[in-house]
């Protein structure tokens, strides 16, 4: 499918890859100071063992075709996949621009005219470094920076692919921008780095969508997200991953938020071997609001390492976090979040509910939460549920006409409920899908 498979990182594959992408050298500086940082970083001291064999990955798959704005124009083997899980007949009916990543390269690019006559950007970083420099650089790197933590190095050295967003003040997209990112290849990694810039009063609606074939070798998908939300701006960020059995999924998504300013984070998580994901917000402005609504499902052999952050810096800041977990058939849900209320950040409010349903006696979950409040006027409240699918709720609902499968669709459907309601229509009936397959033979 690749004219070629490049296994293994060194120096000489990080600049043949600037090269080729007629990088400045200020980016190719940055790539190989943060390859020397991944060399020196050690894997994070707390949650899953992460058993990578780096030496047997795939860093970098050559292109087939040239990037194009025209389905006719993707090479067809590529173009099947896209349209096989529904990403095609997406941006027909109610998208604003479409992205499309396979491997290492986005190879489908468009957006609605309108909006490129507004002054909105939506391309690639590969694009954004050769047409849009003096924008990219004033933000790149800057809030997760090539040393943060072993797979922001990773990332850092060898991204590519991936969306830069810049929509400009006052513009209010309607409807969502989408990229989507998929690996194809046995033992590939795919690094794609996405940064977006909500300018002053504009609003952004994004969507991320995820997938890769299951193989029996471990893949590895390490993305960096940096967003920008300006003063009185709105960014909402929705992913639905929906990784194989053999991904480990180990991502950095970071947003700052100026005076007045909101982001949501939307999160799905589906598969992976092992998830390790944790949506901050840096609540920099007076008055800025945080929110985050995740659903992740652990089944078996995976771990769902999932959380939040919220560091809260400016007064009368707000933030909520709602997660819901699922474990099933021995898999292990994990929330690990973090919520600071910072010295300055007076009459801060955060709200934090965690709920679990486990559904056998094999599976697992755990809440680990860190709650930090440097000030006396801050308020902070915790909230943690387990549940288990029991009997006797099942036998009611049963007594009411349904089978069993049917009575626990409905509990489930039920306590993912807040996380279907943030979702488009067409993106909720297929997360509700893609949870009824991953769950087959769970229940009956």
């Amino acid at each position: 499918m690749t004219k070629n498979y490049k296994k293994g990182l060194d120096q000489k594959l990080i600049k043949q890859i600037s090269n080729n992408k007629n990088e400045p050298k200020e980016i190719l500086d940055f790539r190989l100071t943060a390859y020397q940082k991944f060399l020196q970083l050690k894997n994070p001291n707390y949650g899953p063992k992460l058993d990578l064999d780096f030496a047997d990955i795939i860093f970098y798959a050559d292109p087939i075709n040239q990037q194009s704005d025209d389905w006719e124009n993707v090479d067809p083997k590529v173009k099947e996949t896209f349209a096989n899980i529904g990403v095609i007949e997406a941006e027909k009916h109610h998208l604003a621009g479409l992205a499309t990543q396979y491997e290492s390269e986005v190879v489908y690019h468009n957006m609605e005219s309108e909006l490129k006559e507004k002054g909105v950007i939506f391309t690639d970083m590969a694009t954004a470094i050769l047409k849009h420099y003096h924008l990219f650089s004033q933000y790149f790197g800057t809030l997760v920076k090539n040393d943060d933590n072993k797979y922001a190095a990773l990332n850092s050295a060898i991204f590519s692919g991936g969306t830069f967003i810049y929509v400009p003040p006052n513009v209010v997209l309607k409807k969502p921008l989408h990229s989507y990112f998929r690996i194809n290849a046995d033992k590939m990694g795919q690094f794609e780095r996405t940064l977006i810039i909500v300018d002053q009063n504009a609003e952004l609606s994004y969507i991320e969508g995820c997938t890769a074939p299951t193989y029996s070798n471990n893949a590895l998908h390490a993305a960096v997200v940096e967003i920008f939300v300006l003063e009185n701006a709105k960014c909402r960020y929705t992913a639905l991953q929906n990784w194989s059995h053999n991904v480990y999924n180990l991502v950095t998504k970071r947003a700052i938020c100026e005076k007045n300013a909101k982001m949501e984070w939307i999160d799905g998580n589906i598969g992976a071997k092992v998830n390790m994901k944790y949506p901050a917000v840096i609540l920099k402005g007076d008055n800025a609001i945080g929110k985050m609504i995740s659903v992740s499902l652990a089944n078996e052999k995976q771990i769902q390492d999932t959380g939040s952050k919220m560091i809260h810096l400016g007064k009368n800041t707000r933030s909520k976090i709602i997660s819901k977990s699922i474990s099933q058939n021995g898999g292990e849900a994990v929330y690990r979040g973090l919520v600071s209320h910072g010295k300055n950040a007076i009459n801060a409010q955060s709200q934090i509910e965690c709920d679990t349903l486990i559904l056998d006696s094999k599976s697992k979950s755990t809440t680990i939460p860190f709650n930090i409040i440097k000030n006396g006027t801050s308020q902070i409240e915790h909230e943690a549920k387990v549940s288990t699918l029991s009997e006797e709720i099942l036998y009611y609902i049963m007594s009411r006409g349904l089978d069993k499968v049917a009575a626990s669709e409905l509990v489930i459907g039920g306590f993912i409920d807040a996380f279907k309601k943030e979702l488009p229509m067409e993106y909720a009936i297929e997360f509700n899908q893609l949870l009824k397959h991953e769950m087959e033979g769970a229940v009956g």
